[in-house]
């Protein structure tokens, strides 16, 4: 398959309560409950990342990504916080090479004019970890963009991302 897109870097350093994220800002041509969806609904999420299972009110879900092949656990997310349709704060804890691994992301809309803005920000505590998450994020996002705006996420292949785009990162969280 072919894709269909030209990767380039989007995302960008910055500090949150004086911890080093990678943020990432996506438009979308949608109101802003539709932009919700698509980043809280499993079978939305499905489409271009993953999906989830397990009951939201009782403060986390099992979340399994679709992309990263058949030997990719499920995850536990935690959620920190959650502002329908304009705020979400997760965490999560994985078994990692290095003993355990926390990742915490936030998810930021806003609507204006029939346009909703999505910056998606995730720690990185270790400089080293933006040169993968950097590009994988560039590569979810612009599948989400794909999916939500009547295109393929199939086209969109994340070898070319990685490592193509690893020299931003590196030099983002230098």
């Amino acid at each position: 398959m072919t894709s269909t897109t030209t990767p380039r870097a989007t995302g960008y350093r910055e500090l949150r309560d004086g911890q080093p994220f990678v943020a990432f800002t996506r438009t979308f041509p949608a109101a802003i409950d539709d932009v919700w969806a698509a980043v809280t609904e499993s079978d939305r999420l499905a489409r271009w990342i993953g999906s989830w299972t397990g009951d939201p009110d009782e403060g986390h879900v099992m979340f399994r990504m679709l992309f990263e092949g058949d030997e990719h656990p499920a995850e536990r997310m935690e959620i920190e916080e959650c502002r329908a349709p304009e705020h979400l704060a997760l965490r999560s804890i994985s078994a990692g090479v290095d003993g355990e691994q926390v990742w915490e992301m936030r998810l930021d809309l806003a609507e204006a004019d029939g346009v909703t803005t999505l910056v998606f920000a995730q720690s990185v505590p270790d400089p080293r970890e933006a040169e993968g998450v950097g590009p994988g994020w560039d590569y979810y996002l612009d599948r989400m963009v794909a999916a939500e705006t009547g295109g393929d996420p199939a086209t969109i292949e994340f070898d070319d991302y990685y490592p193509a785009l690893v020299e931003h990162y590196r030099g983002e969280f230098a």
